[in-house]
């Protein structure tokens, strides 16, 4: 009996690799970070641009962080509630480099960041 062929679906979910990275990122003043995040999906990314009610990256970007940071035992290490404070109280660049942390730190990002908050800045 001839083997069944594998979906092309099959191979995408087996290539995702979902399980929780670690990420550390140094804060300004010198302090480090760790916490956990596994890779971006489209239903996740489609759910912190619906909860951001923004256009701004910053907003989409923040979603994320609050949504995906977990503790090394898979807890959230933020809630809906801690936005403002994050926003407010937290260094930018320490927020920024949090945030890349969590979408993925390489260099398109990065420039997509910088790219929209200039022109947010502009306004």
């Amino acid at each position: 009996m001839p083997s069944k062929p594998v979906r092309l679906l099959d191979k995408l979910v087996a290539a995702a690799k979902l399980e929780p990275q670690k990420k550390e990122v140094n804060l300004e003043t010198g302090g480090t970070v760790v916490f956990y995040v596994t890779p971006l999906t489209a239903a996740e990314r489609e759910r912190a641009q619906k909860n951001a009610r923004s256009e701004r990256a910053h907003a989409f970007a923040i979603q994320l962080l609050v949504a995906k940071a977990k503790d090394e035992h898979g807890l959230p290490i933020f809630t809906a509630g801690d936005v403002a404070t994050l926003e407010r109280e937290v260094r930018d660049c320490d927020l920024q480099n949090l945030m890349l942390a969590v979408m993925g730190t390489d260099e398109e990002v990065e420039e997509e960041l910088d790219m929209k908050s200039s022109a947010e800045g502009a306004e």
